[in-house]
């Protein structure tokens, strides 16, 4: 990353390398600012920058770490028109490295007349508020430890700050919503997000936004015990604008957490989670105390799986396998493929939804797959699917059916036309989906009778599950452009088989991450693909001597 500034060049540097180990979302992170710092015209103001942390660091007392003078030059990138490029921050770290210190001496510095404009209001909101204090009375301690020097500047009460200079205020808020309206905030700190289960604070306060000059909102939290509340919504609209399918948005999620049980296992790797690691000895001693009273206290395990790493261990999410793996996927598909033998997999959730298929080829160790999927225009999920479907159509990769549900026919066309070209010995799709599919299989000759359609279990998924690991560690699978594919993959996690009835086998099955927006179903074809993929053996290089499709 190139963008003339230090502090991001830097810091983006030392994580992409290795030096500094980051989570996967962390180097998504990296990708999409190098995206949005790349576009014509955009700038870093690193004089403020550099001011802003002349400032902060004086009056403070303190210096500012790696990562928050990331952030930090991050408020100040702009666009040629004068808007901000990110206008939100959901900052989401371990519990003790800091964020509220950093974030009560960023929205002090935002009041400012160096940061250079005036009524710039901060609100900070919290649930409690004795947390909505924290950041507040950070400040309001600051500017007594230096009232000498700049009583002549700030009026402080304990319940609001302001600016004599630019007239702008900062002020705490707790979660008695309904008295919040009216406010010409420029600046929306929402502390410890995880604590939210309605988003009612969050639209009060944005109802009166955004009639300042370069509004911010800044949303620090650790992860926490609420599922399916605020936080846990925001990081799946995180998660979107990562992976690239919200391509105008402005929000910069910098989301620090482990990727995994390894991880929480590996004191190196703990800095994924915690920033500030390497430079507060306390945080380590802490830290290394509560690990080593894992195995005797399941409230200290809940507590540093969720409020350290940020892996909330209530309902752990694995994902199926690194980012890196997936992206090695790209490289294309050879030419040579014609006339080889293929398994073939089926898979939707309804036909009213979506559906699709997958062609999988198994050349020695190395994986070669292509397919195409359908989209119900009349899907009740529709709104929700936040990925560029309608690129992926326009490539070839999807086709849009604007009917009550996808004809199993469709399909089955597409398999007839495509092995064409190739020889299939067998298809594969889960056992309770084949009554929908059974006439347009048998019309292209494929029946369970004729010994080349299998009827996928759940057993069989646990048993290729191990494959498929092994595939992505090895870099083994090839699927050319075809994004749809990886996102699907990016949507499916893992969950251990039997944990909810205590029963754990240690065997793993796919499940969907969220179950109406993030679609499972490409890699799930290939999933089916590969649970027959054996049926190849000794037929690479030409057709099985066994009846296949031809059409």
């Amino acid at each position: 990353m190139e963008t003339g500034c230090g502090y991001i060049d830097g810091y983006a540097e030392k994580l992409r390398s290795g030096e500094v180990p980051a989570s996967r979302e962390m180097l998504q992170a990296m990708d999409l600012i190098e995206r949005r710092l790349s576009e014509p015209g955009v700038t870093v103001d690193a004089a403020r920058t550099e001011r802003a942390r002349e400032l902060i660091e004086k009056y403070f007392r303190m210096e500012l770490l790696d990562w928050e003078l990331f952030v930090l030059a991050l408020v100040h990138c702009y666009y040629p028109d004068d808007t901000l490029v990110f206008t939100e921050f959901l900052i989401v770290m371990g519990r003790g490295n800091g964020k509220n210190g950093f974030i009560s001496a960023l929205a002090w510095y935002l009041t400012t007349p160096d940061h250079g404009i005036n009524g710039y209001n901060v609100d900070i909101i919290a649930n409690s508020e004795e947390q909505a204090r924290t950041s507040f009375d950070d400040v309001y301690e600051m500017l007594g430890d230096n009232w000498g020097k700049l009583q002549g500047f700030y009026s402080r009460t304990k319940e609001e700050i302001v600016s004599l200079r630019t007239r702008s205020y900062i002020r705490f808020n707790t979660s008695n919503a309904r008295t919040k309206d009216g406010k010409r905030s420029a600046c929306l700190i929402f502390d410890e997000e995880h604590e939210y289960e309605s988003d009612e604070n969050i639209r009060v306060f944005r109802s009166g936004f955004g009639k300042r000059r370069h509004c911010r909102i800044f949303k620090i939290t650790t992860n926490g015990y609420v599922r399916d509340g605020v936080l846990d919504s925001d990081l799946a609209l995180a998660k979107s604008v990562l992976d690239g399918e919200v391509p105008d948005s402005r929000m910069c999620p910098l989301i620090y957490k482990v990727d995994g049980e390894e991880d929480v296992q590996n004191p190196k790797t703990w800095v994924k989670a915690n920033p500030s690691l390497p430079y507060f000895p306390t945080l380590r001693v802490e830290m290394a105390q509560e690990f080593s009273e894992l195995p005797h206290s399941k409230t200290v395990e809940l507590d540093f799986y969720t409020k350290r790493m940020n892996l909330p261990r209530s309902d752990m999410e694995i994902a199926v396998t690194d980012w890196a793996n997936i992206i090695a996927t790209k490289s294309p598909i050879p030419q040579g493929l014609a006339g080889l033998v293929c398994t073939v997999g089926i898979d939707y959730a309804s036909m009213r939804d979506f559906a699709s298929v997958d062609f999988h080829f198994r050349v020695g160790d190395d994986r070669f797959d292509f397919g195409h999927s359908w989209l119900c225009l009349r899907s009740p999920d529709l709104s929700r699917i936040k990925a560029p479907w309608r690129e992926w159509a326009d490539r070839g990769l999807l086709t849009p059916v604007d009917d009550a549900e996808i004809s199993p026919y469709l399909l089955t066309n597409y398999i007839a036309l495509t092995a064409a070209d190739y020889f299939v010995t067998k298809i594969a799709l889960d056992n309770f989906r084949y009554a929908l599919m059974k006439n347009a299989l048998r019309d292209i000759g494929f029946d369970p009778k004729a010994g080349n359609v299998y009827l996928v279990r759940p057993s069989d998924i646990m048993k290729v599950q191990p494959v498929i690991d092994s595939c992505f560690n090895k870099r083994l699978f090839t699927w050319g452009e075809n994004p749809l594919l990886r996102w699907a993959t990016n949507n499916t996690k893992l969950v251990r088989s039997g944990r909810r009835e205590g029963t754990d086998t240690g065997n793993y099955y796919y499940a969907k991450i969220e179950g109406k927006s993030r679609k499972t179903d490409p890699f799930m074809a290939l999933a089916a693909a590969m649970c027959i993929e054996e049926e190849n053996e000794g037929f690479v290089g030409g057709a099985p001597d066994m009846s296949v499709i031809s059409a």
